[in-house]
């Protein structure tokens, strides 16, 4: 029997790679290929593969919220795919749940597909279905700000310490993340991004603009209600009125 393969990635490069180190295993059948989440949740459905790989960071649908919409009890097996989340790592551990880490090695991939495939052979007692709904619970249990950020760029990806921006700037479903004399561009919409980042350190001070409070110098009033900011690398950023008293708020936290 061969066991039918889902592969879930946002990044193109990934997915392929995916499939061709796949396809050398003459048990495994790709069944598809999903960009997102939602595209997954439909694909699980549609096709009830034995195996998913699943990207855990993905924009707006995530590997979790698949499992959540599909439901822990109907999950097939699971082999997590993650550039960095520290967290999840964790939690992937604690639950006895495989995971990749990109880029990630033909080796580790032949070891977890391994120890995929006698978790198929001997599935039915639900201990996959528990350790799922144990990772669920973990998830929302716990308010995640990851130390890292995965900026990718073309083949490659790094991870940028959250600790290290300065500011971020939001134009559509990319942000602009400024770090010294540096900028990083990000696919991801500024209130998604927001989300990840710690309030007491990041506060909104424009629809379009996120700051690290730590990189204030100064801030001065002007004849509307705005606020100039001026950070400690010499930039000037402006923070609209509706947001004043959120900036005030955390400069008096930190």
């Amino acid at each position: 029997m061969r066991i039918r393969t889902l592969i879930v990635d946002d990044m193109p490069l990934a997915r392929r790679r995916l499939r061709e180190c796949l396809t050398e295993d003459p048990e495994i059948e790709v069944v598809g290929e999903c960009a997102n989440g939602r595209e997954a949740i439909a694909a699980i459905t549609a096709h009830v593969p034995d195996l998913v790989f699943l990207d855990v960071q993905m924009p707006q649908v995530g590997g979790f919220d698949v499992i959540e919409a599909v439901g822990a009890d109907v999950m097939p097996a699971v082999i997590f795919v993650t550039a960095y989340d520290e967290f999840a790592i964790r939690a992937f551990d604690v639950n006895a749940l495989d995971y990749l880490m990109k880029p990630f090695e033909e080796a580790r991939l032949t070891t977890a597909v391994l120890r995929a495939k006698r978790q198929i052979a001997r599935r039915g007692a639900g201990d996959l279905d528990s350790r799922l709904r144990h990772l669920l619970d973990q998830i929302k249990g716990e308010t995640r700000y990851p130390k890292r950020l995965t900026i990718k760029s073309g083949r490659h990806a790094f991870l940028l310490p959250v600790e290290d921006i300065d500011w971020v700037g939001g134009a559509g479903n990319y942000v602009e993340i400024h770090v010294g004399r540096q900028t990083h561009l990000l696919r991801e919409r500024l209130n998604e991004l927001e989300k990840k980042l710690p309030p007491g350190t990041f506060v909104r001070i424009h629809r379009s603009t996120i700051v690290n409070v730590d990189r204030i110098r100064q801030y001065q009033p002007t004849f509307n209600g705005d606020q100039i900011i001026h950070l400690l690398d010499g930039t000037r950023l402006t923070a609209s009125r509706t947001y004043v008293s959120n900036l005030k708020a955390a400069l008096d936290a930190s």
